[in-house]
């Protein structure tokens, strides 16, 4: 593995433990506190160089453990970043400045995290609210919805939290890359949701049969795109649709192409691209005629004018 390929790997994974741990809802060590003949919990962590203690809930055994488990994963988590960090040091990277543009378009990213999620979820026939998304994306769960599509809603947001990480968004978008997306939206479904696809599929609805896909073509697929004389929404949009008809993954395809094609997006500055949950029905439409051999511009014209923000 060359240096520049390592260093590309590094960045992904640290960025994958710094998403872990915005999912873990409390950050110190457990303790409990006996009052007025009851029990408590508290997190006890120390912040610039002062102690304190966060009251978290009355004492039961199984809330207890699970503090402890989050304080066990989140101390291996910080210590993994640290040792690659060191090992980014030893192979020279530098963490290079953003231009403003780009930070400015990753806070509007992030600002409006909650509500691409929810679009996206809506897109994948989850049957969810916003309140009820929102309420998954800040606390890891609601009532009344299955645990397959509250993992869907959280996957998501691992995801859009890997990319919208200001070292992955200088990484390029490559097949590496949209590899790393699928691992972490079929996170909790396939033992490798980001290895590429080596059954067949179908696709419900539409007549389409997409074929195997081929490791080194779907690679020199990505880079022509990369590499075209397009503006930068165009060449977005077609690394989404490319990625969404050659069905390169066992699942969770349109999920991983819509988030590939936002890094792309973000990391030019271009806004974020996302179907509304009211264009949802017609997309659907577009993609199933896309599929089946509809000229792409057909559907880059709707998602230019329907789903793609930019400030």
């Amino acid at each position: 593995m060359s240096d520049f390929d390592e260093i590309q790997e590094l960045l992904h994974k640290k960025a994958d433990f710094q998403a872990r741990i915005k999912l873990i809802p409390y950050d110190g060590t457990p303790e409990i506190k006996e009052q007025s003949g009851g029990k408590y919990l508290y997190m006890r962590k120390r912040v610039a160089g002062r102690l304190t203690s966060t009251y978290i809930d009355a004492y039961s055994e199984e809330l207890y453990q699970l503090l402890l488990r989050n304080s066990k994963e989140l101390h291996e988590f910080k210590k993994n970043i640290r040792h690659i960090d060191k090992r980014l040091s030893e192979l020279g990277y530098k963490h290079s400045e953003l231009a403003p543009r780009i930070i400015m378009n990753l806070d509007f990213a992030r600002a409006n995290m909650k509500s691409n999620i929810y679009d996206q979820a809506v897109l994948e026939g989850v049957a969810t609210s916003f309140p009820q998304t929102e309420d998954i994306i800040d606390n890891g769960t609601v009532n009344g919805m299955t645990s397959s599509d509250i993992q869907k809603i959280l996957n998501l947001k691992h995801a859009w939290e890997f990319i919208l990480d200001t070292d992955v968004i200088q990484a390029k978008s490559d097949y590496y890359l949209l590899s790393h997306i699928a691992k972490l939206v079929n996170e909790g479904f396939f033992q490798d949701g980001g290895r590429i696809r080596g059954v067949p599929v179908s696709i419900g609805g539409c007549s389409y049969k997409p074929p195997i896909p081929v490791e080194s073509i779907i690679k020199e697929k990505i880079q022509e795109i990369l590499d075209s004389d397009k503006d930068d929404i165009d060449i977005a949009i077609r690394l989404c649709m490319y990625c969404m008809k050659t069905q390169i993954f066992i699942d969770g395809n349109k999920r991983a192409s819509v988030i590939f094609a936002n890094h792309y997006l973000i990391a030019h500055g271009q806004g974020f691209l996302v179907i509304p949950e009211q264009h949802v029905a017609d997309f659907k439409k577009k993609l199933v005629a896309y599929y089946e051999g509809e000229n792409l511009e057909v559907i880059s014209t709707f998602l230019k004018e329907k789903c793609w923000q930019n400030f």
